[in-house]
This record gives C-alpha cells, sequence and structure tokens, in this order.
C-alpha cells in the first residue's frame, strides 16, 4: 500500500473524533462550558465556542490536507493540553484511559506534522506542502 494511502486513511481517522466532537459542542456549548467552568477555567462560554470551532475547523483541514503540519501541530497541543486539564486524575481509570487516548492522538499528529499530509491532499495539490523534516 503507498504511502499518500496511508497518510489519507491516517488524517481520515485522526480529523473523524475532532469533526464530530466540534459539531457536537456547536449544538452543546451551554453543556461544554459548564464542563470547562468545572475545571476552574475563566471565560468558559469563549472558550467553549474557542474549542468548538477550533475542533470543526482543524478536524477538517486535518481531513482534506490543508495546512496539514501546523494545524498538525496545534492539535497535538491542543490534545495534551485537554489531556492534562480535563482527564489527568490518577485516582479514576476510566479519566486516565481518556488522558492516554489524549496523548496518543498527539502522537498521531506530532506524526502528520513531521510527515505532512502526502500527495492525496490539498497541500500537495496547491504546490504548499513543505518537505519532511529531518
Amino acid at each position: 500500500m503507498s504511502n499518500s494511502i496511508i497518510l489519507l486513511a491516517a488524517r481520515i481517522l485522526l480529523a473523524a473524533i475532532f469533526i464530530q466532537a466540534g459539531w457536537g459542542k456547536l449544538f452543546a456549548i451551554d453543556g461544554t462550558a459548564g464542563y470547562i467552568a468545572s475545571v476552574g477555567l475563566p471565560a468558559a462560554t469563549l472558550l467553549a465556542w474557542a474549542a468548538a470551532i477550533f475542533e470543526l475547523v482543524a478536524g477538517l483541514f486535518i481531513l482534506v490536507g490543508f495546512r496539514t503540519r501546523e494545524t498538525a501541530w496545534l492539535l497535538a497541543g491542543f490534545c495534551l493540553f485537554a489531556g492534562f486539564v480535563f482527564h489527568f486524575q490518577p485516582e479514576d481509570q476510566m479519566q486516565m484511559i481518556s488522558f492516554m487516548k489524549n496523548v496518543s492522538i498527539a502522537g498521531g499528529f506530532l506524526s502528520l506534522a513531521v510527515a505532512g499530509a502526502g500527495a492525496l491532499s490539498v497541500d500537495e495539490r496547491l504546490g504548499t506542502a513543505k518537505p519532511a523534516i529531518a
């Protein structure tokens, strides 16, 4: 199987969770804001809107392979931040599973940040794909 197909599959799999989460947050802003407020972050409603829009747009960017490297770096950071702020609770096994899921997804995004989107992407079509980082 070619690297381009594997990178496309990786983008689809990584993007799916963010597109779904961002879309869901748009229709449940109050619940999202409540969850954000529950961990003590300020401006919960503003952060809820920002998270919803970021997750949806970034997920779509990864899906189509647009500005992939930059978006992958941002999403890796987002995953680590969310993991530590919302899920790092060593006494709660389910929260720690969610924490490790976030850490693992961040690893996938770091791989995309290095590899790029591949030939089956908007980046490649526009000629904006950057060479792999050494």
